[in-house]
């Protein structure tokens, strides 16, 4: 009875007393993740050009060079010739041209011996109507009767390529410096199949022509040739040494430099 009636006055004085307030702390704030700053090269794709898009660049610039030229439709003819036209590739493919661009056989382009470099010509197969546009950036034919040396990809498209050479008509329809009145002008006497009769008809022509610069150089093809530059480059003085220059081997042309 001792033991109830503590426990009873024990309970009693408890709920007279006031209930503790207990201070909760409030949740800490959610954390926050920063992304790290972006770099240049994780631009999305569309800011920033891809690895691909830029190795394509030297690509899509070297196709741009295979392409046909392009000219306005009303484009009239400068001057018209008509002759045989040949085409040439290897050994030349790869060689530096006339007009200092390397020589590539699948680019429309052609030689040409007294059209200024960089004219555009337009070339017809008089057979079979097949026509193309093609760039002179070198010189040549450098043979009798010859007046158009394409590359592989123009001789293919008129129909030069099988047969080798075809008679063709030549527009001149572009041309970046006149046809009749200045330019550089040589003499280009050649090929020679040995070294020696190129040499020698060389030295004798030196000491014709004082005034002009005679130099003897092989080509590509394995055959010797001379070109002879008159004073200041004229076009008359070149013509007059090529109308009074023979030769017993090869043949004498008048060419255009530039």
């Amino acid at each position: 009875m001792i033991l109830i009636l503590l426990i009873s006055i024990l309970l009693i004085s408890s709920c007279g007393q006031p209930k503790a307030h207990v201070e909760v702390p409030p949740p800490p704030p959610p954390v926050v993740t920063t992304p790290p700053a972006t770099s240049a090269a994780a631009q999305p794709e569309g800011n920033a050009p891809s690895a691909e898009k830029s190795s394509n660049i030297p690509k899509a610039a070297e196709d741009a060079d295979l392409l046909e030229p392009v000219i306005p439709a009303n484009t009239r003819p400068i001057a018209t010739e008509l002759g045989l036209a040949s085409w040439y590739g290897p050994p030349y493919h790869n060689r530096r041209g006339s007009n200092g661009e390397v020589y590539n056989m699948h680019a429309m382009t052609a030689a040409h011996r007294t059209y200024p470099l960089g004219s555009i010509v337009r070339v017809t197969n008089v057979k079979t109507g097949h026509s193309a546009l093609v760039r002179i950036t070198d010189r040549g034919p450098f043979i009798p009767g010859r007046v158009l040396d394409l590359s592989l990809a123009a001789a293919r498209k008129v129909d030069v390529w099988q047969p080798g050479v075809a008679e063709v008509k030549v527009e001149l329809m572009q041309s970046p410096e006149s046809i009749v009145a200045g330019g550089k002008w040589a003499v280009q006497i050649g090929g020679f199949p040995h070294e020696h009769a190129a040499t020698k008809l060389a030295d004798h022509l030196t000491r014709r022509y004082h005034t002009a610069k005679v130099l003897c150089f092989a080509s590509p093809a394995g055959d010797w040739w001379i070109r002879i530059r008159v004073l200041d480059d004229d076009h008359d003085r070149a013509k007059e040494l090529a109308d009074e220059t023979a030769t017993p081997e090869g043949a004498v042309f008048l060419v255009r430099l530039d």
